[in-house]
């Protein structure tokens, strides 16, 4: 095995890892809503995975793809370039959108309760930020694989 296959290895886990979680998070949150009295732990539940699991493997992955294409590709290859795009805006949205409202999905649940207004804004803007994160996810993998000769 060349240090290449294992670093496309991770690469590839890594993805499957982040994603796979990231995908999670929507049948969570449908369960959690039909059962009230486990909203509260399945949204927290979320926040972990979301911030010790996915987080930490959308990390890697950017390290390894990064290596991968500095060391075996080239950095201006437009598939590398529209992969590096869209990872830079699911990061973005993540972290300035995503994450917060998650945080503050949490806490008007805990003061508000499920049927307040703003917990059910709150959901409402998680799950379409969702939504687009995940067809973004969707087409980087979609890249990633085909390598379209744009």
């Amino acid at each position: 095995m060349t240090g290449f296959l294992l670093l496309k290895w991770i690469h590839v886990l890594a993805a499957i890892i982040a994603v796979g979680s990231n995908a999670t998070y929507a049948v969570w949150s449908r369960r959690g809503s039909s059962e009230p009295e486990h909203l509260g732990f399945v949204l927290r539940g979320i926040k972990f995975l979301d911030d010790r699991v996915a987080n930490p493997a959308y990390g890697l992955l950017l390290v390894t793809g990064l290596i991968m294409a500095f060391t075996t590709y080239t950095i201006s290859t437009p598939w590398i370039l529209t992969g590096l795009g869209i990872y830079i805006v699911m990061a973005g949205v993540a972290a300035a959108v995503y994450s917060p409202t998650l945080k503050r999905q949490i806490a008007a649940l805990g003061s508000q309760g499920q049927a307040s207004e703003t917990y059910i804004g709150l959901a409402a803007r998680a799950q379409a930020v969702g939504i687009f994160l995940g067809v973004l996810a969707v087409f980087a993998v979609f890249v990633m694989v085909v390598k379209p000769s744009w």
